[in-house]
């Protein structure tokens, strides 16, 4: 049990300390990233704007997950549908023929590497955390964004005609991610505020990533695009929302009083949703192509 002194110690006004060093040490390096985009590295820029609409996007979700009441089984799976749905098809289109065109067998086993690795660090991970006292939700989902960033950063540091709506798309599904982590913290009685941690965790590590440079090797760069499109077809993947019993979809629907039902019901929802975010993506590329 955690004492009132030491509530007071691992919390600023209410948050948790570690999440008010994430967003100050995001700051920081976004000043930083400003002053190396003047000097002549303006595809900073994508990086720093990617960052900040992961940020946003689970800093909004933040207070709604924590507020919600049940009942908003619906909303959650559109919303992870549709995130699910525009990652798989941004990663497809704009990573994967990438990683190919560099080398077709390369990229394929970097692919088969991301998507493998993807898996094994979630399931370890998963079982890691109980073996802590930590909450696992919120070390399961900053692990996540610090991963994700990293792969951002070196992808846009080195591609830098690459457009930013790939990393608009990839990122989307913290709106949701950050709702549903919120929901259940809450629920369970922590504070959901220790997710400002992978809120900013895309931009604590994209920001620096992106200074890395890439020798001009194809089969190392191959490996690089085909993995960073395995692991964002991986996490993908993840997010179809799946309605079953034990998912986070369900932790809404039960709270109803026909979840069996409801939960047939959303199964369509599901479908939809995700066919819906690969056409948004589509119908953007036709417009920007």
């Amino acid at each position: 049990m955690v004492t009132n002194s030491e509530s007071r110690v691992n919390n600023i006004a209410g948050v948790p300390t570690v999440g008010v060093v994430a967003v100050v040490a995001f700051l920081a390096l976004t000043a930083w990233a400003a002053t190396v985009a003047a000097d002549g590295r303006p595809e900073l820029w994508k990086v720093v704007g990617i960052a900040w609409t992961a940020f946003a996007a689970m800093g909004v979700a933040i207070p709604l997950g924590a507020r919600a009441d049940g009942g908003h089984a619906h909303g959650l799976v559109w919303a992870y549908g549709l995130a699910a749905g525009a990652m798989v098809t941004s990663a497809a289109v704009f990573l994967l023929p990438q990683a190919f065109g560099l080398h077709p067998r390369w990229g394929g086993f970097g692919v088969a590497a991301g998507i493998v690795l993807g898996f094994g660090a979630h399931t370890v991970g998963h079982r890691l955390t109980h073996e802590t006292s930590f909450d696992h939700t919120s070390l399961e989902i900053s692990a996540h964004a610090l991963a994700a960033g990293t792969i951002i950063g070196i992808v846009y540091g080195n591609m830098p005609t690459l457009g930013a709506f790939l990393g608009v798309a990839i990122v989307s599904h913290k709106g949701p991610a950050g709702y549903a982590a919120a929901r259940r913290l809450a629920s369970d009685g922590g504070n959901p505020w220790v997710l400002l941690l992978p809120a900013a965790g895309v931009g604590l590590t994209a920001i620096p990533a992106s200074i890395i440079a890439l020798p001009p090797d194809p089969v190392l760069n191959a490996l690089v695009f085909g993995f960073a499109a395995g692991v964002f077809l991986h996490v993908a993947m993840d997010f179809l929302p799946t309605c079953e019993i034990g998912g986070d979809v369900y932790d809404v629907a039960h709270t109803t009083d026909h979840a069996h039902e409801l939960l047939d019901s959303l199964r369509l929802h599901a479908v939809v949703s995700t066919l819906l975010g690969g056409l948004v993506v589509f119908v953007a590329w036709l417009l920007v192509a």
